[in-house]
């Protein structure tokens, strides 16, 4: 006997729906494509997103249904953008389209959010920008003031397919509650969004752990789709669904993710407060912390001025370790973590071939990765236990054995590393196993662990002084930062 687990990922660019075992082995899935452009970067319509769902659902099981009971499919939990808003109105239907999170138009509201948080609520989240729900919900209400007479319940992207699935659009969970406002410490939403902010109370939702059980599949879908009335459980952002899927859930366990930027998410104990907004923390459900921050730089510079010859280049690169050769591939100006300099550029180094600069720029993201490891050891006051990857950059084997001997630690590529699978998993924690850490364990495998070697790691560990050195004349950072060990 087996039981399975449908996940949802509603991104950007399109839906994945996944089904996993209660092993974390993929069934099967179905993928549905959304054209990207300038105005679904701003606004992109949740009836799109259903329609897409369900046609992924009837896709999906379809598939599977020659190989497996559907009766044996347990629970669903779904995965969205953070920072993506939608105001409802009495009957639950949209007012207006998603405003998403890469909208940049409330960047004034996203300031003004700030600056009201850090004087009225400085001990909860502040960290708004234009990316954040709160800030759209503030825009919203400046720019269509008569529409947002109308408002019930202001939801999040997450928050409208569970609703379509069970039928309560008024229960969001704490990762997709934290950039609207709400306090994870305190378990409350703050006065101020009220007292200062055009928001008024009864627009905002219950808010509950992700995993926790919202409701059951409506009969109407229960009978279109030939499933049970399973259980429909609380989500969370795509940036935590992934975080959950790499098997980083227990204190001291990070995931690092090498896209087209760097992306550094945790569990700690404590909450982290770092003064200088690098970190920002999410609420783990088991009453742990999720601290996290991304970077600007990544792997861009990749498909950017590399691309066409990768496999000779990595082949070189292997030859070429360590290079003593600095680099800092920042292809944007502006870094905002692991340390935040607006006046940030990229370099290369000098006179360095094709080679030489693609592996030294290898390098140099590494050494940014392993100063991020270092600040958060300083900042949260706990250890880095177990580096877990993923991402672009994860595929290159050479790239993780420069990074596993400039971190000096083990370095675990994960399978399957995606939003839906996260989302899978949350909705087996809620409804299968006791809890996240259950679920993630049973459900999660690492493909590969690279492991540092002493006369690489001496090497590097000089080369890495270099590169603050380096960064530190430049006006870049400080300087080291102090670490644990």
């Amino acid at each position: 006997m087996h039981s399975y687990f449908i996940g949802i990922d509603v991104g950007t660019q399109g839906v994945r729906v996944i089904l996993l075992d209660e092993t974390g082995r993929t069934m099967g899935s179905s993928e549905k494509v959304f054209p990207l452009t300038p105005h679904s970067r701003e606004e992109q319509s949740p009836a799109l997103w259903w329609e897409s769902v369900m046609a992924c659902l009837e896709n999906l099981l379809i598939s599977v249904r020659e190989v497996i009971d559907l009766k044996d499919i347990k629970a669903v939990s779904v995965t969205s953008t953070s920072g993506t808003v939608i105001p409802l109105d009495a009957d639950n239907e949209p007012l207006h389209n998603a405003l998403m999170y890469s909208d940049t138009r409330p960047t004034g509201e996203g300031k003004y959010c700030r600056e009201i948080a850090e004087r009225s609520h400085p001990q909860g989240y502040t960290g708004f920008n234009a990316s954040s729900g709160l800030s759209k919900m503030v825009w919203y209400s400046n720019h269509f003031t008569e529409k947002a007479a109308d408002i019930k319940t202001w939801i999040h992207a997450t928050d409208f397919i569970i609703g379509k699935l069970c039928g309560d659009f008024a229960t969001t969970d704490y990762t997709n509650a934290l950039k609207s406002g709400f306090d994870v410490g305190t378990g409350e939403w703050p006065l101020y969004l009220t007292e200062h902010l055009p928001l008024r109370k009864e627009w905002l939702q219950r808010v509950v752990p992700s995993g926790t059980p919202v409701g059951r599949l409506l009969p109407v879908l229960s009978e279109q789709l030939g499933l049970a009335q399973i259980q429909v459980i609380a989500g969370m952002t795509d940036g935590c669904a992934s975080q959950v899927a790499s098997g980083a859930v227990r204190p001291g366990d990070w995931n690092t993710t090498i896209g087209t930027t760097l992306v550094v998410k945790g569990v700690t104990t404590r909450e982290v407060r770092d003064p200088e907004g690098r970190l920002y923390s999410h609420r783990h459900p088991e009453g742990y912390w999720m601290p996290g921050g991304a970077g600007n730089i990544g792997a861009d510079w990749v498909s950017a001025g590399f691309a066409d010859d990768l496999p000779a280049l990595a082949e070189a690169a292997a030859n070429l370790i360590p290079t003593g050769l600095i680099a800092y591939p920042l292809l944007q100006q502006g870094e905002r973590f692991p340390f935040i300099a607006p006046q940030a550029r990229g370099f290369a180094p000098e006179n360095a071939s094709r080679e030489g600069t693609f592996t030294a720029n290898m390098e140099g993201v590494a050494f940014v990765e392993r100063y991020a490891y270092e600040m958060i050891e300083g900042v949260s006051g706990e250890e880095v236990n177990a580096v877990y990857t993923a991402g672009g950059g994860s595929n290159s084997d050479v790239w993780l054995t420069i990074r596993a001997n400039v971190l000096n630690r083990p370095v675990h590529k994960c399978g399957n590393v995606t939003g839906a699978a996260g989302a899978a998993i949350v909705a087996a924690a809620g409804s299968h196993y006791g809890t996240l850490t259950e679920a993630a364990q049973a459900m999660t495998r690492i493909e590969k662990t690279i492991r540092p070697v002493p006369s690489l790691v001496a090497a590097y560990t000089q080369q890495y002084r270099s590169f603050i050195h380096t960064l530190t004349e430049k006006g870049f950072i400080a300087g080291p930062v102090p670490v644990i060990h």
